[in-house]
């Protein structure tokens, strides 16, 4: 298929679908060029989102950064009846031995998910569903496995959305603040001990020096800030004893790209300084009323850690975010304690796999065992202190570097 070129999928009926089913089929196609799509990306996504990974101007910018080729990419949409309801961007991988299609941010995103007419979908039967996408999906060229990794469980009227992906296996929780206001944020998620605590932290921090803090849009001054923030994760992903995911050139060259003024993508950087230096600092996506928190970082100096600057930058997120408009804070997927202290929202993901050759299905379920030990050594404080060292290890005497696609989480405290 030439670059640029649209493509409609022709793919056998669902195996039991019924002949209504079948005939009621979806037009199925397929663009290499994300300008063939921009302005059905933009309108589905006009009201909300669930992940930056589902903003067009982010993977048109992670696009340029790594490079990816035209052929490699890949936007998928659904029509019923000429009307779009999804639209699903991949990237084309070669990943031990498998063609994989894959979202294009992969873990530095929270999680991902198919772009839709949310209350189209929600009214289709659970056979039609399935049906959507497999059109979308099954028959796609020059692949072995379409692999989705995180993706929230979307529940709509009591319909999930995405129940009939493929195959799938529970991964992470994703952990949200969905609140009207910081008043109500406080007296649902802080008790008398919490705030006491968060006091006596803040206290500290101040006996330290002058406390100030700061919110930055895109421009020149975020990016200055930038360094500060990967010298801190830097650090602390050694401490950690795992790979630094933003070490990659590519990857820190996307981040610099989105926090300039013409980028697109509405960066929020929250600074926490000491005396003027910074000592905490998060890295936001802003959509609508949501902030997605896709990195966080706090000074490697152990003396201030009686005063906990991050939880400290935290609070005052939570303490200013609501005057700007912003009803949901989306902090990524896995516990810590900040998210355990301020999210009400605990929503699960999948990860889905949709076979398309039998090399890609051998793959599946290797995969999908895999992602089910590893469920079970994170849940396992016996296991998990050993998988840790293990991995710190291996790193040490590989000396290699971990690719993008499946890079620690950029969410990683």
């Amino acid at each position: 298929m030439a670059q640029g070129a649209l493509q409609t999928l022709v793919l056998e009926p669902a195996v039991g679908a019924s002949s209504a089913t079948t005939l009621a089929g979806f037009e199925t196609t397929l663009s290499h060029r994300l300008e063939d799509v921009a302005q059905i990306w933009r309108t589905l996504t006009a009201e909300t989102i669930e992940s930056p990974g589902q903003q067009l101007d982010f993977i048109r910018l992670w696009t340029a950064a790594f490079g990816v080729a035209d052929a490699d990419q890949f936007y998928i949409v659904a029509r019923d009846e000429g009307i779009p309801v999804a639209l699903i961007p991949l990237q084309r991988r070669w990943d031990k031995g498998l063609w994989v299609l894959s979202w294009f941010p992969g873990a530095h995103v929270g999680c991902d998910a198919p772009i839709i007419d949310r209350a189209r979908v929600a009214a289709m039967s659970p056979l039609r569903r399935r049906r959507l996408w497999l059109d979308m999906l099954r028959g796609v060229d020059g692949v072995d496995l379409v692999y989705l990794k995180s993706v929230p469980s979307l529940p709509v009227d009591g319909v999930d959305l995405f129940a009939e992906l493929g195959q799938s296996v529970e991964g992470e929780t994703l952990y949200r603040a969905s609140f009207k206001s910081f008043e109500e944020a406080d007296k649902t998620q802080r008790n008398k001990s919490r705030r006491k605590h968060d006091r006596q932290q803040g206290d500290k921090l101040e006996a330290m020096g002058t406390v100030s803090f700061e919110e930055l849009g895109n421009g020149e001054a975020a990016l200055a800030t930038l360094e500060v923030m990967f010298r801190q994760r830097s650090a602390r992903f050694r401490e950690m004893g795992v790979f630094d995911p933003f070490a990659i050139p590519a990857v820190r060259a996307f981040y610099d790209s989105t926090a300039t003024a013409e980028s697109g993508v509405p960066v929020k950087l929250h600074l926490l300084r000491l005396d003027g230096e910074i000592v905490a600092m998060r890295y936001s996506v802003a959509h609508g009323d949501r902030l997605f928190c896709l990195i966080s970082s706090m000074s490697e100096d152990a003396a201030l850690r009686p005063g906990s600057p991050g939880k400290q930058c935290l609070l005052r997120v939570m303490q200013t975010m609501f005057d700007k408009g912003f009803r949901v804070f989306d902090m990524g997927e896995g516990c810590t304690d900040e998210k355990r202290h301020w999210c009400n929202e605990l929503i699960a993901v999948r990860h889905h796999y949709i076979p398309v050759t039998r090399r890609g299905s051998i793959g599946a379920s290797v995969h999908r065992g895999w992602q089910t030990t590893r469920r079970r050594i994170k849940s396992d404080p016996r296991l998990l202190p050993l998988a840790k060292q293990l991995r710190g290890a291996l790193l040490k005497l590989s000396g290699k570097a971990t690719p993008p696609s499946t890079a620690p989480s950029a969410e990683a405290d």
